[in-house]
């Protein structure tokens, strides 16, 4: 039998399904890359009219507050001066479910935050893992296909969840967090949330540095077992939003601390593995935790409608002083989000309440489309340049210029001196304690014990292998007493 050829959607073969094209080893993605492009752009429109990913969510508003003096890192006006406040609009999500899914599950959190400053929206767009289980956008219409339900059954499949994570050995440092304690949050006030990423901040003076985002929840981390979230799941499927609602509606308004990591952008290019990967951590050793400020929930919304399933998060909307890192999960999503949210919302989705800016106003030549609300006055020109004083670009970079090189083309990693896809998964698990290593244990042979292919199961355990020789033979040795039985 010929063994069949995956092609775009003309026909045309792929050469390369697992890494999108960049400008150089650790460049940023070209936008010439059409096969990555096709597969996102595709895949954002396989559903309506939910969201494909983070469909079950829950907002507040609220505020952030600086507290410490970050501008030898950056001239984002929000963070300015210490004591200033800036109107914030956040969503709690799960990733795999439909709208329809229970919040009390095994699933990574989404944790967006939109920050409504005077200079523009900035959108924050993170989870309550610092890493993820991919490091290529190609990659993730496959992952999500793979968690969500099975065409034929409806639901979801050992077999697809574990047969991806066999093909991808990067997933298996966010595999330990999700079968882990952490794996299903007590509620969303009881997590952390990470902007996961790698961003790039310029200070006043043009100096640059790489950061990675830390909210930290006041409330202290609390999760729940498997049999605690089931139980729970029972009683209310909605659990995580019903305490959310009640807690700000007591006035008991929850709150994080933001920390952030600085890189100067010098180090880099030599740092022992590739920073931008976002199946990584920066070692907190190597740089350490630096306050920022607070963010607090204070007001539910009126309409969850109207406020929280048309709230639209773009990666790509920044504000002077931040922009992105050659991270290509970052630079995929730069593109993915701003798409999913024109085809189900529409191209005026910025126009909606929840979404336009708040600190100052849009003031473009974008016209009509769906739903268009912002039309200007009738002597308003819509295009650029013109000679009757319409708005004009400033010539100010957001950011300073990141140096770019080497050849185009498809590439695997950038060169570092450690880049294997294990050693943090082992070091995470070594942290564990006993109790913690148990639990994790358990709940990776409950899945992957139901895999009916043995390939796969062998697979995955090697994984495991590679990352910690105990965490390797333990798991092994809960699949063999799983399928025994």
């Amino acid at each position: 039998m010929a063994k069949r050829v995956l092609t775009t959607e003309s026909g045309a073969p792929v050469a390369d399904n697992q890494n999108s094209a960049t400008a150089g080893v650790g460049g940023p993605i070209l936008l010439q890359d059409q096969h990555l492009l096709e597969k996102l752009a595709r895949f954002n429109r396989e559903r309506i009219p939910e969201r494909v990913v983070h469909a079950r969510g829950s907002g507040a508003y609220g505020y952030f507050e600086v507290t410490d003096d970050v501008t030898g890192f950056t001239r984002a006006d929000f963070l300015s001066e210490v004591g200033k406040r800036t109107e914030t609009f956040l969503r709690f999500s799960t990733v795999a479910d439909s709208l329809g899914g229970a919040d009390a599950v095994r699933d990574p959190r989404g944790f967006a935050v939109k920050f409504y400053t005077n200079e523009g929206n900035y959108d924050l767009v993170g989870n309550n893992t610092p890493v993820f289980f991919i490091k290529d956008p190609i990659k993730f219409p496959d992952f999500i296909h793979s968690q969500k339900r099975d065409p034929f059954t409806g639901r979801q499949e050992p077999d697809n969840v574990w047969d991806f994570w066999a093909h991808a050995p990067e997933a298996t440092h966010q595999v330990t967090w999700l079968m882990g304690d952490r794996g299903i949050p007590a509620s969303y006030r009881h997590m952390n949330g990470y902007g996961s990423h790698t961003y790039h901040w310029t200070n006043a003076e043009g100096e640059a540095f790489f950061v990675k985002y830390h909210f930290k929840t006041n409330q202290g981390v609390r999760s729940l077992s498997a049999e605690q979230a089931a139980e729970l799941v029972g009683k209310d499927a909605n659990s995580h939003q019903t305490d959310l609602l009640q807690a700000i509606e007591r006035g008991v308004n929850p709150s994080w601390t933001l920390y952030v990591q600085v890189m100067p952008a010098a180090e880099a290019a030599d740092y022992r593995f590739n920073p931008f990967d976002l199946t990584k951590v920066w070692p907190h050793a190597d740089y350490p935790l630096r306050r920022v400020g607070r963010l607090v929930l204070d007001r539910n919304p009126d309409n969850v409608f109207a406020e929280v399933e048309q709230a639209a998060f773009s990666p790509n909307n920044f504000v002077p002083g931040i922009g992105p890192s050659p991270d290509k999960m970052l630079q995929g999503r730069l593109f993915a989000y701003a798409d999913a949210h024109r085809y189900r919302l529409g191209v005026n989705h910025t126009q909606l309440p929840v979404n336009a800016p708040k600190a100052t106003q849009a003031d473009n030549y974008g016209r009509d489309g769906l739903h268009a609300t912002r039309y200007g006055s009738r002597h308003d020109k819509n295009y650029e340049p013109n000679s009757y004083a319409g708005p004009a670009q400033t010539d100010a970079a957001l950011g300073a210029p990141l140096a770019i090189h080497g050849w185009t083309g498809t590439y695997e990693t950038a060169a570092h001196v450690k880049d294997d896809d294990f050693f943090q998964a082992g070091e995470l698990y070594r942290l564990m304690s006993e109790d913690e290593k148990g639990r994790l244990v358990a709940n990776i042979a409950g899945g992957l014990s139901q895999v009916t292919r043995d390939d796969v199961i062998e697979k995955n355990l090697a994984h495991f292998h590679a990352a910690d020789a105990d965490y390797g033979k333990r798991v092994e040795e809960a699949v063999r007493a799983l399928r025994e039985d």
